[in-house]
């Protein structure tokens, strides 16, 4: 979740869900965690998806938190439901309808969710099975920060994090064609792991990003984001690019080779402080607008040969060698380009989720 989403007053927002794993009760995580003020929360409803704004007849719940339908999270807070019995199969999508009786401060939102959410006209709607109330249609999720599948049979999280390739950029809407997606698949089964995609567009792993939606630095925002997660076990971190490519050193000096591997080194402190292993992940090729500079590129490379051989992760994925061009290294395979040179098309994430050594993940 970033800061500098829209305003809303007397709107209900009806955003989808994809759950990595099944389970028999719910949990809705919602996050006032980038607002400047009381977020007033009126009424929220989980059901069932039967087709964009629809919801199955008869699999609505009203969600309560902390016992209260109509609630106030405070500027800086977040709030976690209580659990919802409603049974959901792996990758069954969901509706969270959340309904905002008051004028909001700008939202904390996440932008690129590559996931259709819909915009009411004015009043409660939250409780509505059909969809004629929702008169508008982004691709944003607002306010919605996570959800909960209990599942006695999962293993844990598993939490990708890095920048838009892995918030999927590129890959169509609701399509669940990101590479965690992808990777979730592979997990599946009687003891399936969870996937949470923690990629923000943009993102860089030392410095904020001055476009404020696309998020605080890694270092500030990994142990919220990656380790505060349920459940969490294992991280795999792929970033950097922005880094390279704004040639964003800290304290505003040009970037070198060390200054991401010292990011890197304090990543891994934190995980492992936390009890969690952490898996690196290379950097893919560039030569979207121009490629990488000379710089850039030896920095790349620098790089992704310590995450490779520098022992410090608990594992490697080797997404460079998976998506290069075998006749042209610095460059992303054909088959695999999106059409900007940098990020994955559908065939390109799963080439990268099928480069994941599930045995690093069982652990």
């Amino acid at each position: 979740m970033t800061i500098g989403g829209p305003n809303f007053t007397d709107r209900t927002l009806r955003m989808v869900v994809h759950p990595s794993v099944g389970g028999a009760a719910l949990r809705v995580h919602l996050s006032n965690l980038r607002g400047t003020t009381p977020l007033a929360v009126g009424a929220v409803s989980l059901a069932l998806q039967a087709g964009e704004a629809t919801a199955v007849a008869g699999s609505g719940h009203a969600v309560t938190f902390s016992h209260a339908k109509t609630f106030t999270i405070p500027a800086g807070q977040e709030v976690v439901s209580d659990p919802v019995p409603l049974s959901v199969q792996a990758e069954q999508n969901l509706l969270v309808s959340l309904y905002l009786p008051q004028a909001t401060s700008s939202a904390t939102w996440h932008s690129d969710a590559f996931d259709v959410s819909y915009l009411s006209k004015p009043g409660d709607f939250a409780a509505d099975t059909e969809d004629g109330n929702y008169v508008a249609a982004t691709t944003s999720w607002y306010y919605l920060s996570g959800l909960d599948v209990v599942s006695p049979a999962a293993r844990g999280t598993v939490v990708a994090f890095g920048d838009s390739i892995t918030d999927g950029y590129n890959t169509p809407a609701s399509a669940y064609r990101r590479w965690p997606d992808d990777l979730a698949r592979r997990l599946a089964g009687p003891h399936p792991s969870a996937v949470v995609d923690a990629g923000i567009g943009g993102n860089r792993v030392l410095t904020d990003v001055p476009n404020i939606w696309q998020g605080v630095s890694a270092l500030k925002r990994f142990a919220h984001d990656a380790l505060a997660q349920p459940g969490v076990r294992t991280v795999i971190l792929l970033e950097g690019i922005n880094d390279i490519g704004n040639n964003a050193g800290p304290g505003g000096v040009p970037l070198t080779a060390q200054h991401l591997i010292d990011g890197y080194r304090e990543l891994i402190r934190q995980a492992h402080a936390a009890g969690v292993r952490i898996i690196g992940a290379t950097m893919l090729p560039d030569k979207g607008s121009g490629g990488y500079s000379e710089h850039g590129e030896t920095i790349r490379q620098a790089a992704n040969a310590w995450i490779r051989t520098g022992g410090q992760f608990d594992g490697v994925v080797d997404f460079d060698q998976a998506t290069q061009d075998p006749s042209d290294p610095g460059a992303l395979r054909a088959g695999f380009d999106s059409g900007d040179h940098i990020h994955p098309n559908e065939a390109g994430m799963q080439a990268m989720a099928d480069a994941v050594d599930l045995r690093l993940l069982n652990h």
